[in-house]
């Protein structure tokens, strides 16, 4: 089932195009990565997403209500936590959060809705302070408990973990893996590590276009770069050449048995390195294919039109 729907979107400021006409879907219970430089498009996806602004064309569906014909409708069913997290500083914590429940819901079961959200995001300890009072770790989680205080079916996160110390980072991370595994998830970030423990799919746009969307291991096990394989061999050998390789573009020798061979964009070369080992007498202990790391696949396809 389809719970967010992007259709040929796009978004001009003025002359400037932020989307270009950007489409993909995402089921019930997916947690989806939206990664890509800053500018690319990402913030204002999520905007239109949400309501805040319209797009300049197509159109986005949440639980198959349009977000633009719908937007009040749309509110209740979606958390959002835009990037610079709002919140009215001069209020208390559970004070804040009873005023975001009863905006949704009226006062009808506010305090155990509050209660409830306050444990979840670990905030128990500073519930009775100002908002202003907190660090901004602790902001952080009040901005992700008034996501969540409505208990909506789509939470949409803008650079959630911004900012944020290692031990912060670990406990809002968990949060959100624990969250994902019963709703909908859309989140942005730089963290490449996020995205691998977090995501069951990334969604990478530059320039306003979508460059890849697939799941992680995907991405990292065939990435569109040349493929790297590495060849242990049982005798101790002090050199091989790219040219002793058919379709090698690249040996790296990182000691007499084990070398890095990386081949010509989009070829295959096991067969020419299992029949360079034949033919050399080598005996061969294991030839494995090295995965690309989410970083290099990142860096890859925001930058390759650059070059």
């Amino acid at each position: 089932m389809i719970t967010v729907g992007i259709n040929n979107i796009t978004k001009y400021y003025g002359q400037q195009k932020a989307l270009d006409n950007i489409s993909f879907s995402i089921k019930k219970g997916e947690v989806v990565g939206l990664l890509g430089p800053n500018g690319a498009g990402k913030s204002t996806l999520m905007k239109i997403l949400t309501s805040v602004i319209p797009p300049s064309a197509g159109f986005a569906t949440i639980n198959g209500l349009d977000v633009q014909n719908n937007s009040l409708e749309i509110r209740k069913q979606i958390g959002y936590l835009p990037e610079l997290n709002p919140l009215y500083t001069d209020m208390y914590v559970r004070e804040y959060l009873t005023y975001v429940h009863n905006s949704y819901s009226g006062k009808t079961k506010a305090n155990q809705a509050v209660e409830e959200v306050i444990k979840l995001t670990g905030l128990p300890t500073e519930s009775n302070k100002k908002i202003g009072q907190l660090s901004k770790g602790y902001r952080q989680r009040v901005g992700l408990a008034q996501a969540l205080i409505h208990n909506p079916d789509v939470l949409i996160l803008d650079e959630p973990t911004s900012g944020l110390d290692p031990n912060q980072l670990i406990e809002i991370r968990k949060i959100i893996a624990d969250l994902g595994k019963r709703k909908t998830i859309l989140l942005s970030t730089h963290i490449m590590q996020e995205v691998e423990a977090l995501c069951s799919r990334v969604v990478i746009i530059d320039h306003g276009k979508i460059v890849a969307d697939d799941t992680p291991s995907n991405l990292s096990g065939n990435s569109g770069r040349s493929f790297v394989y590495r060849l242990e061999i049982k005798e101790s050998v002090p050199f091989i050449g790219k040219d002793d390789i058919p379709g090698a573009e690249k040996v790296e020798k990182l000691n007499n048995n084990t070398w890095l061979i990386t081949a010509k964009k989009g070829n295959d070369i096991r067969e020419n390195i299992f029949k360079f080992a034949v033919h050399k007498s080598y005996n061969v202990l294991a030839l494995s294919q090295e995965s690309s790391k989410m970083e290099d696949i990142f860096h890859r396809l925001t930058q390759e039109k650059l070059e």
